[in-house]
């Protein structure tokens, strides 16, 4: 995906985070995603969305260990 720039449109940022843009769009402004308004124009900091990922990503519960 290195075809996408380092600040990104919210019609970019639909395509690179594969969701409608209806629902970027009401993430956006219920603040549930980093963005900035510029204007009437929202912008996504690729980077800044692949840390919101990695930190909201879901890992397997590791099993007990036997001390």
């Amino acid at each position: 995906m290195d075809d996408f720039p380092q600040v990104l449109t919210i019609e970019e940022a639909s395509r690179y985070l594969r969701i409608p843009l209806s629902t970027l769009y009401k993430l956006a402004q219920d603040g549930k995603i980093p963005c900035q308004k510029v204007g009437r124009h929202w912008r996504f900091r690729k980077e800044t969305i692949d840390n919101w990922l990695d930190e909201r990503s879901v890992l397997p519960n590791k099993p007990a260990s036997n001390q």
